[in-house]
């Protein structure tokens, strides 16, 4: 597995060997032991996985303590805009994003630590998308950022007028009214 540290600290994309041949293709989507030569240490407890079309922007969420999460994010089908918010107060970086196209073609994967906001948008007709977390979803503790936040400036890939959000992420809060759980 190939480690590629981000402009965030503590954010990385993980690009796994692909064994390719005239049957098709092999990898290891996960290896806990390679991650700990490279200093990244956690036990996933649960996977969890999505489809969506074209246009769907999910986020930005993410878990408050005690039930916190980190997050191991790769794509099954399709491309997506995977994005991680720094949103630990005190951080040099906060408020600042990472926007990795993660794709069935390219297998990268992003690792978004706890402490960040996490979104994603769907770039192909549709996506399939699989995520580690490092603990249990519990309702109670789930938060978010507004993904349209001009604070954060992300651009999802989506033309205006062609993005589809939930009702529920279209009411979360703007980052400058939101007082984060996390230190930096």
């Amino acid at each position: 597995m190939n480690v590629i540290k981000t402009q965030i600290s503590d954010v990385y994309i993980i690009t796994p060997r692909i064994f390719s041949d005239n049957r098709g293709y092999f990898f290891e989507s996960y290896n806990k032991q390679t991650l700990e030569i490279e200093g990244i240490s956690y036990t996933f407890v649960q996977d969890n996985q999505s489809k969506s079309s074209y246009g769907v922007i999910r986020g930005l969420h993410f878990q408050k303590k005690p039930h916190a999460q980190t997050k191991l994010i790769r794509v099954v089908h399709g491309s997506i805009l995977d994005v991680a918010v720094d949103i630990r107060k005190n951080s040099p970086t906060f408020g600042q994003h990472v926007a990795v196209e993660l794709s069935d073609s390219n297998f990268q994967q992003l690792l978004v630590p706890e402490g960040f906001a996490h979104g994603f948008s769907v770039l192909s007709e549709t996506a399939i998308v699989q995520y580690k977390c490092t603990d249990y979803y519990y309702p109670e503790t789930e938060g978010g950022i507004k993904y349209n936040d001009a604070a954060i400036s992300i651009d999802w890939k989506i033309p205006h007028g062609k993005e589809i959000i939930s009702e529920k992420d279209m009411k979360l809060p703007l980052l400058s009214d939101f007082n984060s759980p996390f230190n930096g």
